[in-house]
């Protein structure tokens, strides 16, 4: 019987031999085309006595060798699954992650299950013999996963599973990532590939702590969710799914505070577009194109960012009349140096915010703040681009209350009638507000602190009649100058009609004669 065993186990190796001999053979003298049918039969032969299928997901994947986002996810989900049980773990500290992922070692398998489906994964690497010149790291070690399952439950993994891994590794990495708050390079910055750089983002305003009318902040509120939750609806009537925010009103009231609430609440990164820092439109649409998803777009300040309050209304002056103007003012020379760095144009912001290149990426906000909301060009605020306006006015009664909660963690105060009255009559910003509120040294009191707001805003009252007074002045004076005007035009008007009825002559006639008989 031993001697039967050790016979066949030489047949088998024979075998075994003579087959790698002739498959060296077959590699090295014939032609590619004839290797590819002799692989897909043997495949096909294989099938027959394997009943599994292996799926392979490689780490980096494309010509210029990016990393897989599939691989990044089913990452994400193996760290994350804890019925998961591997020996041996790697621990990775994976950039823009706020904490190490936990991921299997080389050559290491675990069994996962699917709806009662049993599914092996395995981690191993490669190493390519043929260096690539790429911009992404150069190692020449590959990693890559490996699904396998039994050939009866295709449908349900290639149906299912797959999108199933994909979604909750995508929430896994959406959950430890560090938000970053991006800004764009300048042109001349050729240090950097993107046209972005980075810092996290940690601003800790949110809707709790804004001081803001309770009614209104929940209607910001109810719009942002819907517009997260809104994939499907903004699919179904054919727009892209972006939604603008205008946020105005006078200096000192919480616009960018808004902003960075909006982005903790949301869970997005924010990207502040300088508009003097980008060269032309085409630049404009390159910046687009490296936005992420679940972002937030921000222009601050747009009203002073570029001329785009009236560019459809000017009109281009000549050469000449330019080249006299800079030469009699040479700070207004200066400014057209300045101009000359940016040529972006309205028609190309618009562009940016609703043509066809604002549907490069999904889930995006658009926020634009101002000081003036009147200086804006109606084309560039209507609604489709900002379709939310939202006015941050002065202090109101309700968002002192908040401020006094936040600053004092006081609910009620006996000063409280007296602030609520002055701040109807005054104008004082929440930063204001807030800035009187807040202590100033160790043991101050929350009365002192109350007294100090009254007093301001007392003052700020007194301000804010003399400012009125003046106003009214100055309308009485520009409205008895207009009186003036037109008795001075009606007048004009009264002595043309006298000389084209040729009264002044007769006048003039009559007084001569006069003069002449007084001699005689």
């Amino acid at each position: 019987m031993a001697m039967k065993m050790g016979e066949l186990w030489t047949q088998v190796g024979s075998l075994m031999a003579t087959l790698m001999f002739v498959w060296a053979i077959i590699q090295q003298y014939f032609p590619y085309q004839f290797r590819g049918h002799v692989q897909r039969y043997a495949h096909k032969l294989t099938g027959f006595l394997y009943p599994y299928i292996t799926i392979t997901f490689p780490e980096y994947t494309g010509e210029r060798l990016r990393r897989s986002e599939a691989f990044s996810a089913i990452q994400n989900y193996l760290a994350s699954r804890s019925s998961i049980r591997a020996n041996r773990m790697r621990a990775e500290a994976v950039k823009d992650s706020k904490s190490l992922i936990l991921s299997m070692d080389d050559n290491e398998e675990v069994i996962d299950e699917f709806e009662g489906v049993q599914i092996w994964w395995t981690s191993s690497k490669t190493t390519s013999k043929n260096p690539s010149v790429s911009y992404y790291p150069s190692n020449d070690e590959r990693r890559f996963y490996k699904l396998t399952f039994h050939r009866r439950h295709r449908d349900a993994i290639l149906g299912s599973f797959i999108n199933h891994i994909m979604e909750q590794g995508k929430a896994v990495e959406q959950m430890n990532r560090q938000r970053k708050l991006y800004m764009n390079n300048a042109k001349n910055d050729w240090g950097h590939k993107s046209n972005w750089r980075h810092v996290p983002f940690e601003h800790p305003a949110n809707f709790k702590t804004l001081a803001m009318d309770p009614k209104k902040k929940q209607e910001i509120i109810n719009d942002l969710i819907k517009f997260k939750n809104g994939k499907e609806y903004y699919e179904k009537v054919g727009k892209a799914w972006k939604r603008g925010y205008l946020l105005y009103g006078p200096p000192g009231t919480g616009k960018s505070t808004m902003i960075a609430a909006m982005a903790n609440f949301m869970e997005y990164d924010v990207y502040d577009l300088e508009l003097t820092s980008v060269k032309d439109n085409s630049e404009l649409k390159k910046l687009l194109i490296e936005i992420s998803n679940k972002a937030m777009i921000v222009i601050e300040d747009i009203d002073c960012s570029l001329d785009l309050t009236g560019q459809r209304k000017k009109k281009k002056k000549t050469e000449d009349e330019e080249e006299t103007e800079e030469k009699k003012d040479p700070v207004k020379k200066a400014e057209k140096e300045e101009e000359k760095q940016s040529k972006v144009t309205l028609s190309g912001l618009l562009n940016f915010i609703d043509g066809i290149w604002s549907a490069c990426g999904g889930e995006r906000l658009i926020i634009f703040t101002t000081n003036h909301k009147e200086k804006l060009d109606e084309a560039l605020i209507r609604r489709g681009r900002m379709d939310k306006h939202i006015e941050m006015p002065f202090c109101g009664f309700e968002a002192f209350k908040s401020l006094s909660r936040n600053y004092l963690d006081v609910e009620w105060h006996d000063s409280y009638h007296k602030i609520g009255e002055l701040l109807e009559e005054a104008e004082m910003s929440p930063a204001d507000v807030a800035e009187n509120l807040m202590p100033k040294y160790e043991g101050e009191t929350t009365d002192d602190c109350f007294k100090r707001l009254v007093e301001a805003l007392e003052d700020a009252k007194e301000e804010a009649e003399k400012k009125k007074k003046k106003a009214e002045e100055e309308a009485e004076a520009a409205k008895m100058a207009e009186k003036e005007k037109e008795k001075e035009k009606e007048k004009k008007i009264k002595d043309n009609e006298m000389k084209s009825n040729g009264i002044g002559g007769t006048e003039a006639k009559e007084n001569g004669e006069t003069k002449k008989d007084e001699k005689n």
